[in-house]
C-alpha cells in the first residue's frame, strides 16, 4: 500500500499594494492618422479636443437599408493629423514614466485597425522618434547620475531582484568581460545608423523630483505573442518556424498534425504578478544601448505584406522596461543590503496587431491563420473589458476570462490594480475602414468606463535624506585638504589640520645660526622656545580634545533626542496609518454596501417599472372592459325599451283585435237571435191566424218604424226625430262644388256612390278651382280595424279672404263603409214552405247582408244613427 504524500502548505498570499478606495478610469486617447492621398474620401472628423465624429461614406446607405447617421465618440483627448510625437508623448506617456521612477507600474498599448499607425506611434520613424525611444530617453535623463554599476542588481528567475555588494558585482563584471561573446551590449560602441535618427531626441525631458539617495538600474526585455504563443525576441537561440512532424520513414505526416512551437510559459510570482519564465532581460545603461536591444528584437518580429498594409504586424509585441532601485546606507556610500528595501517597477509598451477582415486582406494559409488568432485575442481582450465594466457598474462578481488568451493573461495584474493603464486608439479616416473604425470606437468608449485601483506610494526607508550629497561634499573637502597638504598624513586629519591652524599663530622661532663654536646662548634660547611651544601645543591640544569631546557629547545627546522624537513620530505615524487603514476598510465596506444598494435599487426600479407597466395595461384593459359593459348595458336598455314598446304595441293590437272579434261575435250571435226571433214571430203568426187567411208580409215601413233593439247599436235617445228612409239630398243642390279626389283613392265598386252635380273634379286643391265654387268636398279613404276600406266625404264652405285668397271651413263628414255579412242563411231546396215563407226568408237573408249607411250632421248633439236598408234579393232568371 502506497503511503499518502502530505501536501506542502501554501504560503499566505502577500497583500497587494494598492488602494481599493481610490480608483482611476482607464485613460483612452484617440489619434487620427493623415490620409495617404489627398483625393481619398474621409469619414472621421475631429470636432474638438475630446470628440471625434464618424459618418458613413458616400454610397454606404445604399448598401445598408437606408441607414445614415453621424455618430460622435468622446475620449480623454483627441490628437488630430497635425499633432507631433512630442505632444503625444507629453500627454500620454510622460506621466507613466514619472510613475515608473516613483516605483509604480504602467501599461501603455496601441489599438486599432491594421494600417492605422500603431507601430509608427510606438516606434516612430527616422527623425521622428515614437513613444518608446522617448520613454527611454526620459528615464536615462532622470536617473543618469544615480545609476548603479553593472550587476549590483541581479534579477532572479521568479520575477524578483537581488542586490550584490561591490566586490561580487566587480567579479561578475570581470567574468562577463572575459567571455568571448559578451551578451551585454557596450555603450562605448558606435550607434547603428539605421536607428540613430530615432533616438536623437533634442528635448532632454526628465523627471523633476528624483530620489537622489537611491541607486537605479534598468532592465529591458522584448517578447511577442504570435498565434497565442509567447516568443522571446532577445533569445540568442535560432528562431525556427513551425515544422511538420516527421515519422520513422523520414516523411512528413499529414498537415493537420504539427509540432506546437516552443512557447515561453506564463507564471505568477508571490505578489500575484504575471511574468514570462526564462525571458531574456538585459541590463542597459543608456538610451542608445536600450534601443539597440529593442532594434535587435524588432528585426525578429513577424511582419507580412497584405493588401491593406505593406508591413503588417502579425503578432502582438511587448517591450518591458523594469526599473530596480534601492536606497543607500546611512553613510551614503554603498547600496543597502536589504531585499525588503528594493523596489522593482515596470512599464509595458504594447504594440497590438491590427484587427482585420479576411475578405479585405484576401489572406490565405498562414496569413489566414494569423488573422484568426489576432482577432481571437482582441475579442478576448474586449470580453475581459466588458466583464470588468459589468462587475464594477452593477456590483456583480462574474469571472473575468483572462486565461482565454495569453495577451490578457499577461496583463491581468494591471487591471487588478497594479498600475495605471493607458490606451491609444489609432484610426485611419479613409472610407474603406469605416466599419472596422466604428467597432474600434465603440470598444474604446466602453473601455473608458472601467476603473483600475490606484497603487499606493512606496513606504519610506527611514534613513536621513540627503545622504548622497553629504558624503559627496565630505569627499570633495577631504580631497581638497589633502591636495593642500601634499598628501595624506597619519592620525585624524580634521584634528591635525586644526592644530596646524593654531601653530601658525605662534611667535616665530629665533635665529638658529651658529657662528662660533663656543656660542652657548643660541642653543639654550632655541631649546627654551621650543619647550614653551611644546607646552603651549599640549595645552591647546588638551583644550581642543576637551572641546571635541564636549561637542561629541552634545551630538550624541542631540542624536538621542532626534531618535526619541523620531520613534515618537514613527509611533504616531503608525497609529495614524492604522486609523487611515481602518477608515479605508470602512470606506471600502461602505462603498461595497453602496454598490449593493445601488444594484438593489436598480433592480427595484426595474421591477417597479414592470409593475407600473402592468398596472397601466390592466387599467387600460379595465377601462376598455368598463366601456364595453356600459355599451352593452345601454344596448340592453335600448333593447328592453324597444321590446317593451313592441310588447305594448303588440298587446294593444291584440286587445283591439280581441275587442273586434268579440264585437263581431256578439253581432253574429245577436243576428242569429234576431233571425230566430223573427222566425218565431212568423211561426206564431201562422199558428194564431186562421188558415184561410194568407199571412201578410211584414211591412218594411213598420219594421223601420219599430226597429228591433240590438246590443251593438247605441240605444236611441228619447224624443229623437225619426230617420228618413230615403237618402237625404244635399242642401247645396244648385250650388257649384269642388270634388277633390286624390289619385291614391281606390274604386269601391259599391252600389251607393257619391254623386255631386255641377262639380269640378280635381286631384289637388287649387286656388283657381276654389274661386269658381261655393262648396268643397274631399274624398278620403282609410283602412278600418276589421280590414275593410272606409270612405269619408269631408264637406265645407268656401269663403273669400280679405287678402283676396280662398279659405275652406269644414262643416260635416259623411262616412261610407262596406262590410261582409256574418250570418247568411240559405233556404233548403227541399223545404216545402209556401212562396210567402220563401219570400219572408229571402227578405230576412237580405236584411242580414245589407250595407250600413251612416249620416252625421256637424254640430248634432245626437250620436250617429244606424238604419238598415233591406232590399229583396233578385232571383236569377
Amino acid at each position: 500500500m502506497k503511503a499518502v504524500r502530505a501536501r506542502t502548505p501554501r504560503r499566505p498570499a502577500l497583500k497587494k499594494p494598492f488602494n481599493p478606495g481610490l480608483k482611476d478610469p482607464v485613460g483612452v486617447y484617440c489619434r487620427v492618422r493623415p490620409l495617404s492621398r489627398p483625393d481619398q474620401e474621409c469619414c472621421i472628423e475631429v470636432i474638438n479636443e475630446t470628440t471625434v465624429q464618424i459618418h458613413p461614406p458616400d454610397g454606404y446607405r445604399i448598401f445598408r437599408n437606408g441607414e445614415y447617421r453621424e455618430t460622435q465618440y468622446s475620449f480623454k483627448e483627441v490628437f488630430g493629423t497635425l499633432v507631433v510625437q512630442k505632444e503625444l508623448f507629453d500627454v500620454v506617456a510622460k506621466p507613466l514614466v514619472e510613475d515608473l521612477i516613483r516605483g509604480k507600474n504602467g501599461l501603455l498599448f496601441t489599438y486599432g485597425v491594421t494600417g492605422s499607425g500603431k507601430t509608427h506611434t510606438m516606434t516612430g520613424s527616422p527623425g521622428d522618434g515614437g513613444l518608446l525611444p522617448r520613454c527611454l530617453d526620459m528615464i536615462f535623463n532622470s536617473i543618469g547620475p544615480f545609476q548603479a554599476k553593472r550587476f549590483v542588481f541581479k534579477l532572479d528567475d521568479k520575477n524578483g531582484v537581488d542586490v550584490q555588494c561591490e566586490v561580487d558585482a566587480l567579479l561578475e563584471r570581470q567574468k562577463r568581460d572575459a567571455m568571448p561573446v559578451p551578451k551585454t551590449p557596450s555603450s562605448k560602441r558606435q550607434i547603428d545608423p539605421e536607428f540613430a535618427d530615432m533616438i536623437n531626441v533634442q528635448e532632454h525631458c526628465k523627471v523633476e523630483e528624483v530620489d537622489e539617495d537611491n541607486v537605479y538600474s534598468v532592465f529591458v526585455s522584448y517578447i511577442e505573442i504570435y498565434n497565442n504563443y509567447i516568443y522571446d525576441l532577445l533569445e540568442e537561440a535560432p528562431f525556427d518556424p513551425i515544422k511538420p512532424k516527421w515519422n520513422n520513414c523520414n516523411t512528413p505526416v499529414r498537415n493537420g498534425d504539427l509540432i506546437p512551437p516552443q512557447s515561453k510559459i506564463l507564471r505568477e510570482d508571490q505578489n500575484h504578478n504575471m511574468y514570462v519564465t526564462g525571458c531574456t532581460e538585459v541590463e542597459v545603461k543608456s538610451t542608445e544601448e536600450a534601443f539597440e536591444v529593442f532594434w535587435r528584437g524588432q528585426k525578429k518580429r513577424r511582419i507580412a505584406n497584405t493588401q491593406l498594409n505593406r508591413e503588417s504586424s502579425r503578432s502582438h509585441s511587448v517591450f518591458i522596461i523594469k526599473l530596480a532601485q534601492a536606497p543607500l546606507d546611512a553613510d551614503g556610500d554603498n547600496v543597502l543590503q536589504e531585499k525588503e528595501q528594493i523596489t522593482l517597477s515596470q512599464l509595458s509598451l504594447v504594440d497590438l496587431a491590427g484587427s482585420e477582415r479576411t475578405n479585405r486582406t484576401k489572406a490565405e494559409g498562414n496569413r489566414l491563420r494569423e488573422a484568426g488568432n489576432i482577432n481571437q485575442s482582441l475579442m478576448t481582450l474586449r470580453t475581459c473589458i466588458e466583464v470588468l465594466r459589468e462587475n464594477q457598474m452593477y456590483g456583480t462578481n462574474k469571472m473575468v476570462p483572462y486565461r482565454d488568451s495569453k495577451l490578457t493573461h499577461l496583463f491581468k495584474n494591471y487591471f487588478d490594480g497594479e498600475g495605471k493603464v493607458r490606451m491609444i486608439v489609432c484610426v485611419n479616416p479613409k472610407a474603406e475602414d469605416y466599419e472596422e473604425s466604428l467597432q474600434v470606437m465603440r470598444f474604446a468608449e466602453m473601455t473608458q468606463e472601467v476603473e483600475v485601483a490606484r497603487p499606493v506610494d512606496r513606504p519610506l526607508c527611514g534613513l536621513t535624506p540627503g545622504r548622497r550629497f553629504r558624503n559627496q561634499a565630505f569627499r570633495e573637502e577631504l580631497s581638497r585638504k589633502l591636495e593642500m597638504r601634499g598628501g595624506p598624513i597619519n592620525g585624524e586629519p580634521e584634528e591635525q589640520s586644526a592644530s596646524e591652524m593654531f601653530l601658525q599663530n605662534f611667535p616665530p622661532l629665533p635665529s638658529c645660526e651658529l657662528l662660533d663654536v663656543n656660542d652657548d646662548q643660541t642653543l639654550p634660547k632655541l631649546i627654551e622656545v621650543l619647550e614653551n611651544r611644546h607646552k603651549l601645543r599640549q595645552m591647546l591640544s588638551e583644550e581642543f580634545s576637551k572641546n571635541v569631546l564636549a561637542f561629541k557629547t552634545m551630538l550624541q545627546e542631540f542624536d538621542s533626542s532626534v531618535v526619541s522624537k523620531e520613534n515618537y513620530i514613527q509611533g504616531k505615524l503608525s497609529e495614524k496609518e492604522k486609523t487611515i487603514a481602518g477608515q479605508k476598510m470602512e470606506l471600502e465596506r461602505l462603498e461595497k454596501k453602496i454598490k449593493t444598494l445601488e444594484y438593489k435599487i436598480e433592480i427595484l426600479e426595474k421591477t417597479a417599472t414592470i409593475y407600473e407597466e402592468d398596472k397601466r395595461n390592466l387599467q387600460q384593459e379595465l377601462e376598455s372592459k368598463s366601456q364595453k359593459l356600459q355599451r352593452q348595458a345601454s344596448d340592453k336598455r335600448r333593447l328592453e325599451a324597444r321590446l317593451q314598446g313592441m310588447v305594448a304595441e303588440t298587446t294593444m293590437k291584440w286587445e283591439k283585435e280581441c275587442e273586434r272579434r268579440v264585437a263581431a261575435k256578439q253581432l253574429e250571435m245577436q243576428n242569429k237571435l234576431w233571425v230566430k226571433d223573427e222566425k218565431l214571430k212568423q211561426l206564431k203568426a201562422i199558428v194564431t191566424e186562421p188558415k184561410n187567411e194568407k199571412p201578410e208580409r211584414p211591412s218594411r215601413e213598420r219594421d223601420r218604424e219599430k226597429p228591433v233593439q240590438r246590443s251593438v247599436s247605441p240605444s236611441p235617445v228619447p224624443n229623437a226625430p225619426p230617420v228618413r228612409l230615403r237618402h237625404r239630398r244635399s242642401r247645396s243642390a244648385g250650388e257649384r262644388w269642388v270634388d277633390h279626389k286624390p289619385p291614391s283613392n281606390l274604386p269601391t265598386e259599391t252600389v251607393m256612390q257619391p254623386h255631386v252635380p255641377h262639380a269640378i273634379t280635381v286631384a289637388a286643391a287649387s286656388e283657381k278651382a276654389l274661386a269658381k265654387c261655393d262648396k268643397y268636398m274631399l274624398t278620403h279613404q282609410e283602412l278600418a280595424s276589421d280590414g275593410e276600406i272606409e270612405t269619408k266625404l269631408i264637406k265645407g264652405d268656401v269663403f273669400k279672404t280679405r287678402g283676396g285668397g280662398q279659405a275652406v271651413q269644414f262643416t260635416e263628414v259623411e262616412t261610407l263603409k262596406q262590410e261582409s255579412p256574418t250570418g247568411r242563411k240559405r233556404s233548403s231546396p227541399s223545404n216545402p214552405d209556401p212562396p210567402e215563407d220563401a219570400a219572408d226568408s229571402e227578405w230576412t237573408d237580405v236584411e242580414t247582408r245589407c250595407s250600413v249607411a251612416v249620416e252625421m250632421r256637424a254640430g248634432s248633439a245626437l250620436g250617429p244613427g244606424y238604419q238598415h236598408h233591406a232590399q229583396p234579393k233578385r232571383r236569377k232568371p
